[in-house]
């Protein structure tokens, strides 16, 4: 795909959600989108290969959050099982003010995001765990503004690994697919034991393709027994 092309799409893609972006940033996202497919070779990063493909997929889609939810200034967020980087870095390049967390269970994932975080000069802490782990340490437990997870687990297993990171007052924002407001009544349980409350859901289609975001506010803290042992989330989801 050409430079010019590249451009033309990530922008009228970003624009249909009424998100602004510069020069500057359309070359950052160029310059992950090389990244992705060339450490895509030699490590299993995405199934999603076609630059068109990553542009809206990808990038659009992480962006989004940006349209529907309202994500405070400086805020302080954490990208629960980051996997490539989505939604974390998209965001990060589109608001240069969150202080963001990428947070993965695999190393070589962490090595690849820190090597995009140096070529596109943007600051981002790592961490390497698992988040039922890292739920428990003082330094992240109930530390951050906002929560975002775009991985595949249902919400009611996703809730305990993601609200323990939530401070009182504080977001938990699950980026979904289509049709999930089944998922969303099976795990009322699991979100209000876990001190949160369900505050929106948002249905929409990034060209064909019907996709979901759902917010939780914090409204108390995560009693201490959450999250349990990953075992035990996965054999006995709440």
């Amino acid at each position: 795909m050409s430079m010019g092309n590249f451009h033309d799409m990530l922008i009228d893609g970003m624009k249909k959600f009424n998100l602004e972006i510069d020069n500057e940033q359309v070359e950052q996202f160029r310059m992950y989108c090389q990244l992705l497919t060339e450490w895509n070779k030699k490590m299993n990063l995405t199934a999603i290969t076609e630059p068109s493909d990553i542009i809206l997929k990808h990038f659009v889609d992480s962006c989004t959050v940006l349209h529907y939810v309202r994500i405070p200034q400086n805020a302080r967020v954490i990208d629960v099982g980051t996997g490539a980087g989505f939604p974390g870095i998209p965001l990060k390049i589109l608001r240069k003010d969150i202080r963001l967390t990428l947070l993965d269970s695999l190393n070589k994932r962490l090595i690849f995001l820190n090597e995009v975080a140096q070529q596109l000069e943007i600051e981002v802490e790592t961490v390497h765990g698992r988040a039922e782990d890292i739920a428990r340490q003082e330094k992240y437990r109930e530390q951050f503004d906002v929560v975002v997870s775009r991985a595949v687990a249902p919400l009611n297993v996703l809730s305990e690994y993601c609200l323990p990171f939530v401070r009182t007052g504080g977001q938990f924002i699950a980026m979904k697919g289509r049709n999930v407001h089944s998922e969303v009544e099976e795990s009322r349980k699991a979100v209000k034991l876990l001190g949160g409350k369900y505050k929106n859901v948002i249905e929409f289609h990034i060209e064909e393709n019907g996709r979901s975001i759902v917010t939780v506010e914090k409204i108390q803290h995560t009693s201490a027994i959450y999250p349990r042992h990953g075992s035990k989330i996965s054999r006995k989801p709440l």
